[in-house]
């Protein structure tokens, strides 16, 4: 099914309502990559700053893998709230005023440093700011997924299209936060996170003036209300708000204390898999095998964004540190280069790709999901060889020429198309649908796993260089690709004809 339903009002041949939705995650994709842009130079060259340059570098690197562990990590509640309770529009809007609130609060401990306020006693603030951001992207981020998926019926071949479209949306806003990054960077930290709060409130305005072209999609389950009695006898709205309130602050906690974070992760993801297993043997034959190609794709995206995610803090320190950003006489800030490039390449590759994408399929070879994210991986791992060149030249010469950063940033594009966007609508296609809040949740929560894991693995938090730590992870990446080749055949046919 390629065509738009009978009445179904269209543009560019889709629902009008994935316009709605590609501009609000527009919008706060600039507000959470504005803030990300900066996150760990701020975290080095303020927060931590006593500490000294490299101690402070990988302690920053720890902070910000806990901070991204979290911010995916909630999108597991979110979505089961969703689901149970809330529905994706209600959800929304949670999660839209927590992270409003967020980028102010970080804009405020920014303002008062810079009016000579001790930092040590604004630690409370900056992880307060960094706990309401994890929890409001938790409500926030998989609900709006949901909705895409929900325009459209289950075979219809514009899904894929329709994620990439939202997919390039996601990096519309990631490039534009690159010059709020480059602003803040040189002018002053708190413009950052201002600029961050208005683009949130800007998602949330067309969200709410948008919600008819939505046609009753993420509304609450039947008979789910706020005002209901839950646990404890107490009405599920105040229950709500309490859990809310008692979160923030132990997620701010634990995101100042790294090293906690990892070991939690490593404890808790066991007990994930085996209720996800037991979910699998509750359905039919076809649902059981469609949701464990959703565990062993899960694991694999760990793998994938736990590394690629160190853009964010070992490849832009790397990027300040040691390349040579040099071009003509003006020096590009490093902010600028960490969010810039992967998010222009997206923009510029997501249309292309996903043609082919759509040519394939009519020739009746296009990849499958599976194979897919192989080819991701194996880009990835091509990506960080390039910034192994540029290190070892770095180490030898004293700066890296800035081909090989735009090198890897490159690779890492194309794994990044090859794997997310299908990511995503794969899991709204395999899910159950009584369980795809929760999938997609399961998503994220992978992704949460693999930030927290990945600068222990990558050796980050043992002070690794540059030199040691790219080359390891161009190894591991290889090696996860390597071994889903081996599994693409096998969960295929455990896919029964979803693509």
């Amino acid at each position: 099914m390629n065509e738009p339903a009978v009445g179904e009002r269209t543009l560019m041949g889709h629902p009008r309502g994935l316009f709605v939705l590609f501009f609000t995650e527009m919008w706060e994709r600039f507000s959470f990559y504005s803030m990300r842009g900066i996150l760990t130079l701020y975290t080095t060259m303020v927060v931590l700053a006593a500490m000294g340059q490299d101690a402070a570098g990988a302690q920053a690197d720890q902070i910000y893998g806990a901070y991204l562990g979290f911010v995916y990590a909630t999108t597991f509640v979110g979505g089961i709230l969703a689901d149970r309770l809330l529905g994706q529009r209600r959800a929304i809007y949670i999660g839209g005023t927590l992270m409003a609130l967020a980028q102010f609060t970080l804009a405020g401990h920014a303002l008062l440093v810079r009016g000579g306020t001790p930092v040590a006693e604004l630690n409370w603030m900056f992880f307060t700011g960094l706990g309401l951001l994890s929890c409001g992207n938790g409500f926030f981020k998989p609900n709006i997924s949901t909705i895409v998926g929900t325009l459209y019926k289950q075979g219809d071949a514009r899904r894929d299209v329709a994620f990439t479209i939202f997919y390039m949306g996601i990096n519309i806003g990631a490039f534009m936060s690159a010059f709020a990054s480059g602003f803040a960077e040189s002018q002053g930290w708190h413009l950052g996170f201002i600029l961050a709060g208005v683009g949130m409130l800007l998602g949330m305005g067309i969200f709410a003036f948008g919600l008819k072209s939505i046609e009753g999609k993420g509304l609450p389950p039947e008979g789910a209300k706020l005002s209901g009695t839950g646990r404890f006898g107490l009405p599920n709205g105040l229950l709500l708000v309490l859990g809310i309130a008692l979160l923030v602050p132990v997620v701010a906690w634990l995101i100042s204390n790294p090293q906690w974070v990892q070991k939690i992760a490593l404890i808790i993801a066991g007990p994930i898999v085996l209720y996800l297993l037991w979910e699998a043997t509750r359905g039919n034959r076809e649902e059981a095998g469609r949701m464990i190609v959703i565990l062993v794709l899960c694991t694999f995206s760990m793998m994938f964004w736990g590394f690629f995610e160190l853009a964010g803090s070992t490849i832009t320190r790397f990027t300040k540190e040691a390349v040579d950003r040099q071009v003509f006489s003006y020096e590009i800030p490093a902010t600028f280069l960490a969010n810039s490039v992967n998010t222009l390449l997206i923009i510029l590759l997501s249309i292309p790709v996903a043609g082919v994408w759509v040519w394939l399929d009519r020739k009746r070879l296009e990849p499958s999901s599976p194979l897919k994210f192989a080819l991701g991986l194996a880009q990835l791992s091509l990506g960080f060889g390039m910034l192994f060149i540029g290190a070892k030249q770095a180490e030898t010469s004293g700066k890296s020429a800035l081909v090989w950063l735009l090198l890897g940033f490159f690779f890492h594009t194309t794994g990044e198309l090859c794997l997310s966007p299908v990511g995503l609508s794969t899991i709204t296609k395999l899910a159950p649908t009584r369980l795809v809040g929760m999938f997609m949740g399961v998503w994220f929560l992978s992704s949460a796993l693999g930030n927290v894991l990945a600068p222990w693995v990558a050796g980050v938090r043992e002070g690794g260089t540059y030199v040691e730590v790219f080359p390891r992870i161009a190894l591991i990446t290889a090696i996860g690709a390597g071994v889903l080749l081996v599994l693409v055949k096998p969960l295929k046919k455990m896919m029964h004809g979803v693509k």
